[in-house]
């Protein structure tokens, strides 16, 4: 039979609230009492329900996170350092993927309530002042992830400067014809990313004194299918690119299908340079800019449970590093 936390208290010598004490780590307690209760639990293999602590604590023990189409690689990593980051805590992790506005907004309105969670983690969605303000008055603490707000605690990086990163090597390797192929701005779910390496791109392109070319600039759904017909038609220009760079490694596939396709050999006919670094990166030997997706995952998740424990943190945004990882796809230009 499975033992109860009244077996726990009896054979303790103790109350029921004691021992709810010991299993909520409360200070009320002397270390006798303590000892003895935790001996009890173990010698009977007690485990308390998940219902009857999250009671007795008057919390969910539940975190929420709001993240978009994360079947995607990058937002999957992102989803597996938050999991690791709780991993053994008392929290259940909750996800809750948008693909839609109504969707979005209707996680944004519902999670946060203290009933629903603890805590929320948002992944990549730019939040409004109002909707800022909204959050803050349910009093659920609210990390971003991916994305900054001067109201709200977040873990980001710079995408402008990774844009930047990224066609400054193409250039240090004599490249001058040089695309950039990224998402089409998403005007509904308002995705930045891309965007703000394109600006990256742009500045690089400006410092060395490249004109922009409009031609050079291919953008569209996310996807590799989608980048692969953009990659085409880049290619297919009649003063074709010599490098491309694209806004993610899955892009960046894309591209190297195309450049198969089109009997390109890379990185001699052409060079590519993703963004983020994913497990196939490695594989296929692709020069990208890594972005710490996993670590983005555990750092929210640290930082979320410093305030729901009522701890003030250290900096209200942390921008993380990123850097430049060289590998096959990029060379000297011809």
């Amino acid at each position: 039979m499975t033992a109860t936390i009244r077996d726990v208290a009896k054979q303790a010598g103790v109350g029921l609230g004691t021992v709810s004490r010991v299993l909520n780590q409360s200070p009320l307690v002397s270390n006798e009492t303590r000892q003895r209760v935790l001996q009890v639990i173990e010698d009977l293999g007690y485990t308390p329900s998940r219902a009857a602590r999250s009671l007795s604590l008057g919390k969910t023990l539940t975190i929420s996170t709001v993240a978009p189409f994360f079947t995607r690689p990058s937002v999957v990593e992102r989803l597996r350092g938050i999991e690791a980051a709780l991993n053994g805590s008392a929290y259940n992790l909750v996800v809750f993927n948008v693909e839609s506005v109504e969707r979005r907004d209707a996680c944004l309105h519902e999670l946060p309530r203290r009933e629903r969670s603890d805590g929320v983690l948002i992944v990549s969605l730019v939040l409004d002042d109002a909707e800022i303000f909204r959050l803050r008055d349910t009093g659920t603490p609210v990390v971003l992830i991916d994305r900054q707000h001067h109201r709200l605690p977040s873990v980001s990086i710079d995408d402008s400067y990774g844009g930047y990163l990224a066609t400054r090597h193409l250039i240090e390797l004599g490249h001058r014809r040089i695309a950039f192929l990224g998402d089409t701005h998403d005007d509904l779910l308002n995705f930045t990313s891309s965007v703000d390496r394109l600006k990256g791109y742009q500045r690089a392109l400006d410092e060395a004194g490249l004109i922009y070319r409009e031609a050079y600039d291919a953008r569209g759904p996310h996807g590799r299918a989608e980048a692969h017909r953009l990659a085409r038609i880049l290619l297919g220009l009649e003063d074709p690119p010599t490098a491309i760079f694209a806004a993610s490694d899955t892009q960046a596939m894309g591209v190297l299908e195309a450049a198969r396709d089109t009997g390109r050999s890379v990185p001699h006919d052409l060079s590519v340079i993703g963004f983020d670094d994913i497990d196939v990166a490695e594989y296929l030997n692709l020069t990208t800019v890594r972005q710490p997706l996993f670590a983005t995952g555990v750092r929210g998740v640290e930082s979320l449970l410093s305030l729901i424990a009522g701890q003030s943190l250290g900096q209200q945004s942390e921008v993380m590093p990123i850097e430049l990882v060289v590998r096959g796809t990029t060379a000297r230009a011809n």
